[in-house]
């Protein structure tokens, strides 16, 4: 399987290099125009085709959004993932649904609100560390050094509730599957992850979200409901592959938390306040599993400038803090910040702690032993269990040369004060510099270079080094 998925890859990266390169000069050419009675396979080769060779006009103009309820979206998509900042847990209230997919084009012109969509993902690294399976970590999600890594594979099945309009009650659900090496960071206790916890299986399949959103139009400027496993609240990045800047994730993402199973009210004040609060059985846990317990989550996200600026406070995870299935508590504040028409900046800083965490120092008799999959802490001398918290900041800079180019700067710090997270009590830095090339809206290549280092303890290669170099990429092909 993962001999095909890499052939695959690497075909799919020639293709698209090479209709990268025609690109611009295909697009002066006259556009063929599709003939009635058209076979599935005919018309998604024809949505494909309009898709890479873009008429004049619409290169240069893309056409205008339909109206919003709310400030315009202060960025473009493409090329970056979204025209809004992200805020998790909700539709953006407000916001009309204007994507199309070459999938649904072949099926129904992009004619009907439920929508089958989806991409297959893979990339590359070529790392420093060379020890084999892990040693790339705590650097994510290419964990294993120097490989061709088919990293996800997703289905989409969703529809969106209507937020622009404000007369009734309206509805949606997303079921998203996953396939690949990603599983290993999406993985729900409870939810097929004995793949992972117990077969520690390379690639897996995962059911990443599966919920249900109520919209109600009456509740102040709007009101969403989600019920079901959705995606953690807060975070400039998220788990998929599309909805970040870069191919890696920074360490600060890498170690929190995930998913969540339950229900998160989201409501608009005004076009400047957003109240969220949510209840679910915590982190990454199945409500049916003995780790499950309540936990409120608690958001506000604060917007000015137009909305080309906008604070997003959050308690993300609140219960009794006791060691159990990753149960952080965890408080974020995300500063999202628009320069100009082609830069902007976002910033993430949050502190987590988990409490009673077992010792794993080897300096406690009778140590309590951890729990599979839940990393123990690095406590003091005869300690049995000890308070383990995690701080960290990451910023995010990003400019657009073009809606088929940009490119992203990454810098961030993390302090795994007792270990708890990463393995290793240690301070790190991480700096990175990726350049993002689509090809029209449904190809996206990203390279990258990495360069990590881990300050009090040698944390890369398994262990045996303080610094990491990386140049990696990662191919992203959409239907």
């Amino acid at each position: 399987m993962q001999r095909l998925a890499t052939s695959l890859l690497t075909a799919l990266f020639a293709c698209s290099l090479n209709l990268g390169a025609q690109q611009t000069a295909d697009s002066n050419q006259p556009q063929p125009v599709a003939p009635a009675n058209r076979n599935f396979i005919q018309r998604l080769a024809d949505a494909y085709w309009s898709d890479w060779h873009p008429t004049p006009a619409s290169a240069d103009a893309p056409a205008p959004a339909p109206a919003r309820r709310g400030f315009d979206g202060p960025l473009d998509s493409p090329p970056f993932p979204s025209s809004d900042y992200s805020v998790g847990g909700t539709p953006t209230l407000g916001a009309p649904d204007t994507q199309t997919y070459p999938l649904m084009e072949a099926i129904n012109h992009n004619r009907s609100r439920i929508k089958i969509y989806g991409w297959l993902n893979g990339g590359f690294n070529v790392s420093t560390s060379n020890k084999g399976d892990g040693a790339n970590a705590p650097a994510a999600y290419y964990v294993n050094p120097n490989r061709l890594t088919a990293d996800q594979q997703v289905l989409y099945i969703e529809r969106l509730p209507d937020t622009v309009q404000t007369d009734h009650i309206d509805w949606g659900f997303r079921f998203a599957q996953l396939y690949g090496q990603d599983y290993r960071y999406t993985t729900a206790k409870g939810i097929f992850s004995q793949q992972l916890l117990k077969f520690n299986r390379q690639n897996g399949y995962d059911a990443v979200m599966a919920y249900v959103d109520i919209y109600f139009p009456k509740v102040a400027e709007g009101m969403n409901v989600r019920i079901g496993r959705y995606i953690s609240l807060p975070d400039i990045e998220a788990q998929l592959a599309p909805n970040n800047y870069t191919y890696s994730h920074s360490l600060l993402y890498t170690i929190d938390p995930y998913t969540q199973t339950g229900i998160v009210a989201s409501v608009k004040l005004s076009d400047h306040w957003l109240v969220q609060a949510g209840l679910s059985g915590g982190n990454d846990v199945a409500l049916w599993t003995p780790d499950a317990k309540p936990t409120l989550t608690a958001c506000v996200d604060y917007t000015w400038s137009k909305g080309g600026d906008a604070l997003y406070t959050c308690a993300n995870s609140v219960n009794d803090g006791k060691y159990a299935y990753n149960n952080v508590q965890g408080y974020y504040e995300t500063w999202y910040h628009r320069i100009n028409a082609k830069w902007h900046t976002d910033t993430e800083t949050w502190y987590m702690y988990e409490r009673q965490v077992p010792n794993i120092a080897g300096n406690v008799s009778n140590p309590i032993t951890p729990e599979t999959g839940a990393n123990g802490a690095f406590c003091s001398a005869n300690e049995r269990t000890c308070f383990a918290p995690e701080v960290a900041v990451v910023n995010y800079v990003e400019h657009e040369f073009s809606h088929t180019r940009y490119l992203s700067i990454r810098n961030e710090f993390l302090d795994d004060i007792k270990g708890q997270r990463t393995g290793y009590t240690t301070k790190y830095s991480e700096h990175l510099v990726s350049f993002g090339q689509w090809i029209g809206s449904t190809v996206l290549f990203r390279p990258e270079l990495r360069l990590e280092h881990s300050y009090n303890l040698a944390a890369y290669d398994l262990g045996t080094k303080k610094t990491q170099f990386v140049v990696a990429g990662d191919l992203t092909y959409h239907f």
